[in-house]
């Protein structure tokens, strides 16, 4: 009877606890949102992103609940803090850190190609940043340490986990640089954070390189300097393994603790979603985990398991249905991004339209062409515009164009040549280049645009009756512009463009996302 009842009590308890665990979808932040930071001040959260190319840089998200996040701002947004002379893909902003401490926030991290290690502060997270505070110590992914009045900095310079002190004010290096660890013998030993638990130090790093490896690793110290144990059960974030070999999320990696205002402790770390077998074009995404951390003892990532899209987890907010949809081209709001630094009199924005003034600058040249997109978030959206013909000037093409990279790209435009009018879609795919044209008759007063999605094709259509009828000019895979294709560190960014001579004006840029 004893038995029975035991065995009662522990099938109650399973209710108990099964009852109590709400859906966790992820991603919290998608699209191209790579190697995230998080921060708690108050009981308000706030997450950072690595922007490479992309002006302005470092996008910057708020939450109350951890689940559901508000794109507030940028935190570069002046070229004095983000110089992006030549920056591609591969080069521009790398991960950055958030921190607070005593009611300033501080943001650390990398100008791959402009400058190095830099960071910036601020009393309000919505801006505006300070001008950039320089730093001595190399390697990328740099975060901050503040304890006892000190600041320490880690990086990786030469592959190794390294610290030192610094004058928060000034950038100075108070300490010589001191290797803390170089990882479980994973390639790439970067992204590190220190925290301080029951009486360690613990750091948090990355290894296996931002893609199918990419993991989690921790080792902790009694002292900051070390020498650095590592937890036995390494890594404690993949699915790179049996358990997750299954899963369409990929590369987990690049994470950074925060513990909740209820005491609860989570991740937050990048990973990707494969479309059309181990592709992915949307780019490294935010992500969340829980994780659990009993006193004295290493931390366990979702209980070990895999990270899927949707998870079972105890006490998760309710993640809001939140559809996104654009149609107002409107500079203040904070998801818009040129390609490296505009050329501002190329912009003119009037009454929720937009006029491009062409460049020779073209978008494979890669050198602060005509451009102004947001992130594609969403594997099936539908995205149009409107130009007219009667002020698009000979010798300009102006369109929309699926952007990856600047030998990554789909275009579909319109363009003017010797007063005759075509519709024209072209691809670049690093070495591979092709186009398709329509003409268009001289009367006709004003063309739409439109690029559809799903999880595996791009359509290229347009319209001259005003919407009510589209023709597909062409349709293209959308691996063809993965980063396992074309390679680099971002996703796809949508995007109005112009190239060759004079302006085009755009009436709208509506983007709906359809799951």
């Amino acid at each position: 009877m004893n038995k029975k009842r035991q065995i009662q009590s522990i099938l109650l308890i399973i209710l108990i606890v099964a009852s109590s665990c709400q859906e966790l979808h992820n991603p919290i932040i998608p699209g191209f949102h790579p190697d995230p930071s998080v921060v708690k001040a108050g009981d308000d959260y706030y997450i950072v992103n690595s922007s490479f190319q992309y002006f302005p840089g470092v996008p910057i998200y708020h939450s109350k609940d951890l689940v559901n996040w508000e794109h507030i701002g940028n935190v570069l947004t002046k070229e004095s803090q983000l110089p992006l002379k030549d920056a591609t893909s591969w080069l521009g902003i790398y991960a950055p850190t958030i921190r607070y401490h005593d009611g300033t926030f501080y943001m650390i991290t990398t100008n791959v190609g402009n400058g190095g290690n830099f960071m910036v502060k601020t009393k309000d997270p919505k801006g505006p940043w300070s001008e950039p505070i320089w730093l001595k110590q190399e390697g990328i992914d740099p975060s901050l340490w503040f304890e006892d009045g000190k600041v320490y900095m880690m990086s990786n310079p030469d592959g190794t986990i390294t610290l030192c002190e610094i004058d928060p004010e000034t950038g100075e290096q108070l300490t010589p640089s001191k290797a803390l660890w170089s990882g479980c013998g994973g390639r790439y030993p970067e992204g590190p954070h220190i925290y301080k638990k029951d009486g360690y130090y613990y750091l948090l790093i990355s290894e296996g390189g931002t893609e199918l490896a990419h993991h989690l690793t921790i080792a902790r110290s009694k002292d900051i300097y070390g020498p650095y144990e590592p937890n036995p059960n390494n890594p404690i974030l993949t699915n790179c393994n049996m358990k997750g070999q299954g899963s369409q999320i990929q590369g987990t990696g690049h994470g950074d603790f925060v513990q909740a205002t209820d005491g609860s402790w989570w991740v937050v770390f990048l990973a990707y979603r494969n479309y059309v077998g181990s592709y992915h074009h949307i780019g490294r995404e935010t992500f969340i985990a829980p994780v659990e951390w009993k006193e004295g003892e290493w931390p366990i990532v979702n209980g070990g398991n895999s990270i899927e899209p949707v998870m079972k987890v105890p006490n998760v907010p309710e993640k809001k249905s939140k559809q996104k949809r654009d149609s107002k081209i409107d500079p203040t709001s904070p998801e818009w991004v040129y390609i490296q630094n505009p050329i501002q009199e190329n912009y003119k924005f009037e009454d929720g339209k937009l006029t491009l003034t062409a460049s020779k600058n073209t978008l494979s040249s890669n050198n602060r062409p005509t451009f102004y997109g947001r992130r594609q978030e969403a594997a099936s959206f539908e995205l149009d515009t409107e130009i007219n013909i009667k002020t698009l000037s000979d010798g300009c093409t102006a369109g929309l164009s699926i952007h990856q990279i600047h030998d990554g790209h789909f275009d579909l435009s319109v363009r003017k040549v010797n007063s005759t009018v075509e519709v024209f879609f072209k691809h670049k795919i690093k070495s591979l280049e092709g186009e398709k044209t329509a003409a268009i008759d001289e009367s006709i007063e004003k063309i739409k645009l439109r690029i559809r999605s799903d999880e595996s094709l791009y359509y290229f259509e347009y319209s001259i009756d005003e919407g009510q009828n589209y023709v597909k000019l062409d349709e293209q895979d959308v691996f063809l512009v993965s980063t396992e294709v074309v390679g680099g560190f971002t996703g796809v960014v949508l995007g109005m463009y112009a190239e060759g001579e004079g302006s085009a004006e755009f009436a709208y840029f509506d983007y709906v996302e359809k799951e």
